[in-house]
């Protein structure tokens, strides 16, 4: 059980650093004081910094793309207005007008592919960048943010809420930057044309800034209400699946349908007053854009009819108010994906400013464990409460000594493992390790001497070979396969269709629990590991798996400094001490056959088990 070093720091203004594989890491821009967390939009611009010169060249190639809306209009007013006159004598100008056309519109496949490949470059990168810097970032936030906070609501963050950023960038791409070009060059001809129309053209902007104005506030309180229940379902969901098992078993299926089917109603009532908002805000901009272009049709009518401007320009204004009107259209459309984008980089940011980090930032390098370990008055306590889990813990414990750890539950047997691997930094006391302070040591290399073999097995949808060889590379065969015999593997091995090969299944599935108990002591004794710890690791086995497991597990153990926790007492026989455990505190400390010759606590745990 590891977990990965947080990176260097990037320099100043260096970011996005590179990752992995050249990809970005964000999570210096997240935490640095230049993003306003309540400004996305400059997020956004910033998620793209370095990418800069890629989106200028798709911008350029999207106006000689686009250039067909603008020069249509201009050629066939120019067409109309040939044609018009009465002393027209040849049709040169006509095949002019259509071969101007031909190339403009050809050259739209060309210039189509070049500039969706540089932006989909860069939007993509920043897609991979975002999902790493969440992954890694994960990595490094502490263990109680992770018990704190569902695994489905962060699977959410990482799938859906960065899918909604990329959306948003390709949005801005694809339709908030080419209708802002529309705009502009539309209206730029119009007013080397016509003055007047001009004006008109820009007093209908405003009616657009008023309707989003209008509808903002609503679209975004009704995505940031969305977005929530997405993230509750989908942790609901998560763990509805994960107790399918114990559900069934106790005949519980209708009431734990019930409970997800409360979830769903409300995210379904949500979404339905999401959906009206968004609806009424599409359907009034357009009936109002609509209405504007009857009037524009007139008013250019009038124009010509006055002899101000030709019959044709009717046409060519017609056009660029239409492509105008698309344009605020295109934009009011999209504001509703605009929101959610903007709701989405307002969640990730919850996790990538988060700075309940690895408590543990020492430098030392650990190079190897002699497996000594000493608590002086070690304390602790979950944040948000008084009540200690620890209090005054003393405890020695020399190299290659097996230590047992017993107790009621609560006593604070798994807090003192987790104390161990360093998942949990004391509140109070000191933990030496070889008598260095446990805060100085590089957490990642010490994490890497040790080997832990949990109650509930961790096993993920691979082969068993993946699953013993997890994390290594280029393991050889003789070693895996003394390691198979040690662990008592043989026989699991040897029944299986595929051997080692064969694929076990989520989480073994497909394994008895002894089955999967030998995979993870395989797992740990292929890493040579210098500390072992044992969580339960018997508790919920036959007498058979047991018996064979345990076997597993003196091999396991075989000089090596290791702390099992057991509530089977009978399993903890040989131990070189036993430490009883009570209120968090070490209640007394021997061996097997001392403990139950003095008749205190040990003694009165065994009696109840007998």
């Amino acid at each position: 059980m590891s977990a990965l070093g947080r990176p260097d720091a990037a320099g100043s203004g260096g970011f996005p650093e590179r990752g992995a594989e050249g990809m970005p890491d964000y999570e210096e821009l997240f935490m640095s004081r230049e993003l306003k967390r309540d400004r996305p939009f400059r997020t956004l611009l910033l998620l793209y910094r370095g990418m800069r010169l890629n989106l200028l060249i798709s911008l350029l190639f999207y106006i000689f793309k686009h250039s067909p809306v603008w020069v249509i209009p201009i050629v066939t007013a120019d067409i109309i207005n040939q044609l018009s006159r009465p002393e027209l004598t040849s049709l040169g100008f006509l095949w002019r007008d259509l071969a101007i056309v031909s190339v403009v519109i050809l050259q739209n496949i060309p210039s189509a592919y070049i500039h969706v490949s540089f932006m989909s470059r860069s939007s993509r990168q920043v897609e991979a960048g975002l999902r790493g810097t969440l992954i890694r970032k994960l990595q490094h936030l502490s263990m109680a943010y992770h018990t704190d906070l569902r695994a489905g609501r962060l699977q959410s963050k990482v799938l859906r809420d960065v899918e909604a950023i990329e959306t948003l960038s390709k949005q801005m791409m694809y339709s908030f930057v080419p209708a802002l070009t529309n705009v502009l060059i539309a209206i730029s001809i119009t007013a080397f044309k016509s003055l007047q129309v001009t004006l008109f053209f820009v007093l209908v902007i405003p009616f657009g800034v008023l309707l989003i104005t209008f509808f903002r506030t609503r679209i975004r309180t009704r995505n940031r209400e969305f977005r929530s229940e997405i993230e509750n379902m989908s942790g609901q969901v998560a763990e509805t699946v994960e107790m399918i098992p114990v559900t069934r078993a106790h005949g519980l299926e209708e009431s734990e349908i019930g409970k997800v089917e409360g979830t769903l109603s409300e995210l379904k009532g949500k979404g339905y007053r999401l959906d009206i908002t968004e609806a009424l805000f599409g359907a009034s901009s357009w009936a109002v854009f609509t209405l504007f272009q009857l009037l524009c049709l007139g008013f250019t009518c009038i124009l010509a009819y006055q002899g101000k401007i030709q019959i044709g320009d009717v046409v060519m204004y017609q056009g660029f108010f239409s492509t105008i009107m698309a344009s605020i259209n295109s934009l009011l459309g999209v504001y509703p994906q605009f929101a959610r984008g903007f709701e989405s980089i307002h969640s990730i940011s919850e996790v990538l400013t988060s700075t309940q980090v690895e408590e543990y930032q020492g430098t030392s390098a650990v190079t190897s464990l002699r497996g000594e370990y000493e608590f002086r008055g070690v304390e602790f306590s979950y944040k948000d409460t008084d009540r200690h889990v620890l209090k005054n813990f003393n405890l020695s414990v020399r190299p290659g000594e097996c230590i047992a750890l017993v107790g009621e539950s609560g006593a604070g047997k798994s807090t003192v493992l987790n104390m161990v691997v360093g998942f949990y930094k004391p509140t109070g006391g000191i933990i030496l390790v070889d008598g260095r302070p446990m805060e100085e040591l590089d957490m990642r290399m010490y994490r890497q001497k040790l080997a832990v073999v949990p109650q509930s097995t961790v096993l993920f949808s691979g082969t068993i070979r993946s699953n013993i060889t997890f994390g290594l590379k280029d393991v050889p065969d003789n070693k895996l396969q003394e390691v198979i015999r040690l662990a008592n593997l043989q026989d699991v091995v040897a029944q299986m269709p595929q051997g080692l090969d064969t694929l076990i299944g989520e989480h073994g599935g497909r394994l008895s629990g002894g089955q999967r108990q030998r995979i993870a002591i395989a797992r740990a004794m292929i890493r040579d590991p210098e500390i072992i710890l044992l969580d339960e690791a018997t508790s919920a086995l036959d007498n058979i798996s047991e018996f064979i497991v345990q076997k597993a597990m003196r091999e396991l153990r075989r000089g090596r400094t290791t702390f099992i926790v057991a509530h089977r007492l009978s399993t903890i026989r040989d131990a070189d001490r036993i430490v009883v455990m009570k209120d968090g505190q070490v209640a007394e400390v021997g061996t097997f056959e001392e403990l139950m010759s003095r008749k205190g606590a040990f003694y009165e745990l065994k009696q109840l088990q007998a």
